[in-house]
């Protein structure tokens, strides 16, 4: 039998950060910057779309962070933070060449092995863009082993899109039908105004053969769920991200549990079957 030695043990813990270096900064608007990271050991993050890190800031703190990268773009990776904190305003002091701590990746991510051979219809909510960017690129990347790509996208306002280069990138793809919404129009917005549920009716969906994957506040789950549900999607194959209070990652400060479900660790991807039972993680 092999025992595990305590330098292994060490290695191999996940309250043990790794060093990364920040190799890039790009500020995405007022509050959001878009971080691209190396580990030191030069080995990949080895993640899953959908899954996530806990980052420390040397001195400060912790805290954990949506993954916004695909594990199909090499050993870096990219993670799109708000400054809103200590955490995040230490990491934003931070300039090119300096180390974070980095513990993960953590969590369930998407189901993309099961999404192959199959549409999918992608659905973002404000900050829901992060996380499902990296399933979104993921997908493009490896556009032949997928069906028919739709994307639908809903901020507060113009200023509010994140990743806009990309958005236009998207918008331009005969592969990709994407479309975008916004609650409130600005002075140059000549498109869509509404909930992002508006755009289902510029839409077709194909009950037999689509994955739904949603991301974005409990708010627009509530509504966006009864749009799929009446399209006849089955409730086990409509696909939501849940990142709500995580602390630690890895299910001991309890920050994170909804009726005896961690989600660090059971999340923060679950089909709706699963969430329908958990009322408080609609709420």
């Amino acid at each position: 039998m092999n025992v595990q030695t305590a330098a292994e043990f060490i290695l191999d813990s996940p309250f043990l950060p790794r060093s990364a270096e920040i190799i890039r900064k790009d500020r995405l608007n007022d509050t959001e910057t878009l971080y691209q990271l190396r580990l030191m050991d030069g080995s990949e993050l080895g993640h899953l779309p959908g899954q996530f890190v806990e980052l420390s800031v040397y001195g400060v703190g912790e805290a954990p962070f949506s993954i916004s990268s695909s594990p199909t773009r090499g050993r870096t990776f990219e993670l799109c933070i708000r400054r809103v904190g200590d955490v995040t305003g230490g990491l934003e002091r931070l300039g090119l060449g300096d180390q974070v701590g980095i513990r993960g990746p953590l969590g369930r991510g998407f189901p993309v092995e099961t999404m192959r051979g199959k549409k999918a219809l992608l659905i973002a909510g404000g900050l829901g863009i992060v996380p499902l960017r990296s399933l979104i690129v993921n997908i493009l990347d490896e556009r032949e082993d997928f069906g028919d790509v739709t994307i639908l996208y809903g901020s507060k306002s113009p200023d509010d899109l994140l990743f806009r280069d990309e958005l236009t990138q998207w918008e331009a793809r005969e592969d990709v039908d994407f479309r975008m919404t916004t609650d409130i129009a600005g002075p140059k917005w000549k498109g869509n105004v509404g909930p992002v549920t508006t755009l289902f009716r510029r839409i077709e969906v194909d009950s037999r053969n689509t994955v739904p994957v949603m991301v974005g506040p409990p708010v627009m789950f509530r509504h966006v769920v009864k749009q799929v549900l009446a399209c006849g999607i089955p409730e086990d194959r409509i696909i939501m991200s849940l990142e709500r209070r995580m602390k630690c990652g890895i299910g001991e400060c309890g920050h994170c549990q909804i009726n005896g479900v961690y989600v660090c660790q059971e999340g923060p991807v679950f089909t709706y079957a699963e969430l329908k039972r958990m009322e408080e993680a609609m709420l």
